[in-house]
């Protein structure tokens, strides 16, 4: 029988290996199933703790996959996804997986021509509003260094990520505590994700642009209707829009869809030198080249507002991006390719928002519209300190004094100008960011520093709304068939959550399906 040891401890000088030669002489090989650093104690060198599964002599290793069960008779109807997001697509997947057709459709390109696109926004400042960081094949997880962290328990979190291995991530995705894929590996691995679907039946409709959405007089979902007056038909509708679709938003709420407004999150995202941030954390020991970037996870809780500061996307080797999705707004987000070789270290700080204590419960798209109101004054300051394509900086000292100053360079393809970054929020928001970074910088001394600077605006950080599904079905509670699903639905918050929810409810409508 294989044997699990937890907690094993290695030393950056250690071999792994040669450790588990010494306790289990006569092991034919071992699986790691976890590996983390420990860098807490300041008295001790940083160290690995592995958990690793050891086999014996001889001892097979059981199949890593499962065959699932498919349907017999595949139904008449395909099922509609609107959206090529990490929901979406693994919705597809699963649904192909069981023997359901399905047909995808995406307002955006595939993932080859969405990046030539996005390069001209950010070197010329042309926006296309149908291709950028928030929509094509992909989804806004494209350009967010694939980070597959996640904080839900799901059975589903070890398919989505053996089958990102499939299509060509890195098997150590399956072990690392903070596993990422990096955005130059992930562009590659989508075609392959693509690929497959079409080789299992799926149909996939880019630079599709979803405008209108069929109902029966009961509200029951009959189909969709496109930009190009075409109709399809299904009785099942995975809505995977996404986080920035205000469009589909708007549309869904003038057809009569339930949704309500849903509390998140928004702020700047700061950067410092990577160097600053491994000294920090590793201190004598941050070039050793066992370590790599260090990164960092930061909570705030102000008890007598009940109000949360975080940190959100930590993006280490990584660069700023200008991510926005319409002209005239502004919005940063962090990335970083697989080797995490940037100078650079960043990542979004920001401030919880509880919609009815903000905004009320009138309106259901009030968070939405403050949202794109700070991302417009963004835009505008850019624009009134001489600049155009550039995010908005300031030196986070510059942000806590209330001053103007000069900024440097940075990380982002698109640059930065010097703006007034504290005249964007209120004094509530400013004054919880400058309390938690105090807080930050007492638990990593030299967190603010005169080095550290903000882009300004990070605000896609979760949707601001929530189209409410039934707990059971998961479907609309006002319309059958219609399935809210991942970050747009208000269901997930990352690549692997939206993954996971997508599959899902691709299980809840094969078991119906099923039937």
């Amino acid at each position: 029988m294989s044997k699990i040891w937890n907690d094993l401890k290695i030393g950056l000088d250690e071999d792994l290996e040669e450790k588990i030669s010494w306790m289990m002489p006569d092991y034919s090989h071992f699986h790691v199933l976890k590996k983390s650093i420990d860098a807490r104690k300041k008295q001790s060198p940083p160290h690995f703790v592995y958990s690793v599964e050891v086999y014996g002599p001889n001892e097979p290793v059981p199949p890593k996959d499962l065959p699932l069960e498919t349907l017999s008779t595949p139904p008449k109807k395909p099922v509609l996804i609107v959206g090529a997001g990490p929901a979406g697509l693994f919705a597809a997947l699963r649904l192909v997986e069981r023997g359901v057709s399905c047909e995808v459709f995406e307002q955006g390109s595939i993932a080859e021509k969405r990046i030539f696109k996005i390069n001209r926004f950010w070197r010329y400042g042309e926006l296309n509003e149908k291709n950028n960081v928030g929509f094509g094949e992909g989804g806004a997880g494209l350009y967010s260094d694939g980070k597959l962290i996640t904080r839900i328990k799901s059975p589903y979190i070890p398919y989505v990520l053996h089958r990102l291995v499939k299509f060509g991530a890195p098997e150590e995705i399956l072990y690392l505590s903070n596993p990422h894929v990096g955005s130059d590996k992930i562009r590659r691995l989508i075609p392959k994700l693509r690929q497959y679907l079409i080789r299992h039946g799926a149909k996939l409709h880019f630079d599709t642009t979803v405008e209108d959405f069929l109902f029966d007089t009961s509200g029951q979902v009959t189909g969709l209707k496109t930009h190009t007056g075409k109709e399809f038909y299904g009785d099942h509708l995975v809505l995977a829009c996404g986080h920035s679709a205000d469009d589909i938003f708007k549309t869904l709420h003038r057809r009569g869809v339930f949704m309500e407004g849903k509390s998140f999150a928004m702020g700047l995202r700061i950067e410092h030198p990577q160097s600053a941030i491994n000294k920090i954390q590793y201190r004598e020991y941050a070039e050793h080249p066992k370590l790599g970037a260090a990164n960092y996870r930061l909570t705030h809780h102000n008890t007598a507002t009940s109000t949360g500061v975080y940190s959100f996307c930590m993006c280490p080797g990584g660069y700023v991006l200008s991510s926005g999705t319409k002209e005239g707004q502004v919005v940063s987000n962090g990335m970083s390719n697989f080797n995490r070789s940037s100078k650079y270290a960043n990542s979004a700080i920001v401030v919880s928002l509880d919609h009815e204590g903000s905004f009320g419960s009138d309106d259901v798209f009030a968070g939405l519209k403050f949202r794109n109101s700070l991302e417009v004054a963004g835009y505008q300051a850019v624009q009134k300190a001489g600049g155009n394509k550039q995010l908005p900086k300031q030196r986070v000292i510059d942000f806590i004094h209330k001053r103007p100053g000069e900024v440097s360079k940075g990380s982002s393809p698109s640059g930065g100008v010097a703006t007034r970054l504290d005249r964007l929020f209120n004094s509530s928001i400013h004054s919880h960011l400058v309390e938690a970074l105090e807080v930050f910088d007492r638990r990593m001394k030299g967190f603010i520093s005169h080095e550290a600077e903000f882009f300004g605006v990070e605000s896609r950080t979760s949707c601001p709304l929530r189209i409410t599904r039934n707990s059971n079905t998961l479907e609309s509670v006002s319309h059958p068939g219609l399935y809210p699903t991942g970050e747009g639905a208000g269901y997930a918050g990352g690549i692997t959550s939206a993954a996971c929810d997508g599959i899902r409810v691709a299980e809840t409508i094969f078991e119906k399906l099923h039937c």
